[in-house]
């Protein structure tokens, strides 16, 4: 009888101390304030700030990296000027990266009647060899960030070096409401260069960023869904809601939209982001 009350005892007391390190473990998370002051990864050691001037658009610290691979590549950071009233197109991109159909990235790219294109990626803030993980990301271990960048940087890393399925979509969206977008997800850069906040990977993410201004342009648009969450389903999402310009059918749209052969055909070229939408009499 004692033996057992011994053990009984010693259950509950180790019980007690778990769930007293677990309540001290989460009270740090929680007490941890997100920095723009840490030894960052080199192709994310500046932020992109914009000045907005009517409709004159200058945009500093747009990354156009140079990758011989994933860990070889040079960083160039470059300011850039937009005209607003020459936006006259907005692009989806969906990158899928697992074995299994759910984890995926995401960002939006616009475009101008001059030719230019340009990608904005929320992303995690990578330190100095850090990589990202889901559980992590919610666990306030790392910053959120906009980065903005060429199509051929964004676009190119992930079809031509990550070697990831990327499906590229032009979606249903006025030059007035792609320029909102563009607009807000900019102010939103500046904002987080101000006042950093941390990612979360259920909550903060380069999905749910997107879906936010979406929202804040026109309320009601993108309802609650799974695949908001699991972003390798968000272009069936947009597909289902319309926001995606296509006529194809669901079973074959996405494949249509895959644009690895020509980023890796046109990977060098300086016609790259007209010639990866080159695809079903879309440019």
């Amino acid at each position: 009888m004692l033996t057992v009350l011994r053990r009984r005892r010693f259950v509950a007391v180790a019980c007690a101390l778990l769930a007293g390190a677990l309540v001290a473990w989460l009270l740090l998370v929680l007490l941890l304030r997100p920095s723009n002051d840490r030894d960052w990864a080199p192709d994310q050691v500046r932020l992109p700030t914009a000045r907005i001037d009517g409709d004159s658009v200058t945009v500093s610290n747009v990354r156009n990296a140079l990758y011989r691979s994933t860990t070889d590549f040079d960083v160039r950071w470059e300011t850039r000027s937009y005209d607003l009233a020459t936006l006259e197109s907005l692009w989806f991109m969906v990158e899928p990266f697992a074995a299994w159909r759910g984890p995926a990235h995401t960002l939006l790219s616009f475009g101008f009647s001059d030719g230019q294109y340009v990608a904005i990626s929320a992303e995690i803030r990578k330190e100095t060899g850090e990589s990202f993980s889901p559980v992590l990301g919610l666990l306030r271990q790392y910053e959120l960030t906009y980065v903005v960048g060429d199509e051929r940087d964004l676009i190119g890393l992930r079809a031509n070096h990550r070697r990831d399925d990327v499906h590229l979509y032009r979606m249903r969206a006025t030059p007035a409401q792609a320029r909102a977008l563009f607009v807000g997800m900019l102010e939103r850069a500046n904002a987080l260069a101000a006042q950093p906040e941390f990612y979360n990977t259920l909550t903060n993410t380069c999905t749910t960023n997107i879906v936010d201004h979406i929202e804040q342009l026109a309320p009601g648009t993108v309802p609650l869904s799974y695949r908001t969450v699991l972003p390798a389903y968000a272009d069936d999402l947009a597909y289902d809601l319309g926001l995606i310009d296509t006529a194809l059918p669901r079973e074959s749209y996405r494949a249509a939209h895959r644009i690895n052969d020509a980023a890796a055909r046109f990977a060098d070229s300086p016609d790259f982001s007209r010639a990866i939408r080159m695809r079903d009499g879309e440019n």
